[in-house]
């Protein structure tokens, strides 16, 4: 892992404008371009907090990009995903692919704070939320009977996700049966290969959001997978005795931010040095844990070498 020293003074990369590439979305992490009509993902190193707070985390980016990629390749054989390439540490190339409306987030462990976390409405007495039956006796972080799909909307407007079931998707249309059935076996078995890559190196993988697309009409991963910012991880040595679980996300930084009393409103408060560098190697630690591999960051991408990589590319997206 790089040093602590390299973390406190490393330089923080840049959204990157490919002018003459098309239109150009922010989005929390990655910036999208359209080129010919086909979507485009540029990694950049932004970072988000409850959705809405912008930050500069070293190399964050990069590691997203490249934890991504390397689960993307481990999970070839369970179902498809939108990845042509990756030519850079910054860069992923995607082609296009209609979104399904429907958020599959699988939960392993029931936790959470927030007013649609499954232990916020267990809490409240919902036994079968998310229109899944729950057993009686279940304590904050307990491990569920078995990982439950808790599907969800896309939140808008700062909005929590609106809450679905199984029956509620097929009944609406959202999704047609044959294609969630399918949708359901894939979720459930990126989870378990998930687990397993987190239990061999001492990490607990709590919960995580999958986001589903069609590519000529099979389904398809779209967005990074089993990244710190995607899933829920714990520390396993942290687990157990009633412990709070020490958080390997970036739960670690919406914690920070709770304390300062920010809530996603307002004036955001500006993170010390040494804060920076502890979530950036948290990011960094958790790609060396689940891959096996060190992290070796890029240079800044600069404009003319992405325009290569997207032209070199072309005729694949």
């Amino acid at each position: 892992m790089l040093n602590h020293e390299a973390l406190l003074h490393a330089p923080i990369l840049q959204a990157v404008d490919l002018v003459g590439w098309g239109e150009k979305q922010i989005g929390k992490v990655r910036d999208i371009y359209h080129m010919d009509g086909k979507r485009i993902l540029i990694t950049t190193d932004r970072v988000s907090a409850f959705d809405r707070v912008l930050g500069a985390i070293p190399y964050k980016g990069q590691v997203l990009n490249q934890l991504s990629a390397w689960w993307f390749e481990q999970t070839r054989h369970i179902v498809d995903n939108h990845v042509v390439a990756v030519p850079d540490p910054n860069v992923t190339i995607g082609r296009e692919a209609e979104a399904l409306p429907v958020e599959v987030v699988v939960r392993g462990y029931i936790t959470g704070i927030t007013s649609t976390s499954l232990w916020t409405l267990y809490s409240r007495g919902e036994r079968e939320p998310y229109g899944v039956r729950l057993p009686e006796g279940l304590k904050k972080n307990d491990p569920l009977p078995q990982p439950i799909i808790t599907p969800t909307t896309k939140a808008t407007g700062g909005a929590h996700d609106e809450r679905l079931t199984r029956a509620e998707i097929i009944a609406q249309g959202l999704v047609d049966q044959a294609l969630w059935e399918e949708v359901e076996r894939a979720a459930l078995a990126l989870f378990a290969r998930g687990q397993e890559s987190a239990r061999r190196c001492g990490l607990i993988l709590v919960d995580t959001k999958y986001e589903f697309g069609l590519i000529d009409g099979r389904l398809t991963v779209i967005d990074e997978i089993h990244t710190p910012d995607s899933s829920r991880y714990w520390e396993a040595s942290s687990y157990g005795a009633d412990r709070e679980p020490m958080n390997f996300d970036k739960e670690f930084l919406r914690e920070w931010f709770v304390q300062q009393g920010y809530r996603g409103e307002g004036t955001i408060p500006a993170m010390p040095a040494e804060f920076i560098a502890q979530v950036a190697a948290r990011y960094i630690a958790a790609y060396e844990r689940l891959t096996g591999l060190e992290f070796v960051p890029g240079e800044q991408p600069a404009d003319t070498r992405i325009a290569r990589h997207l032209e070199n590319f072309r005729n694949a997206i």
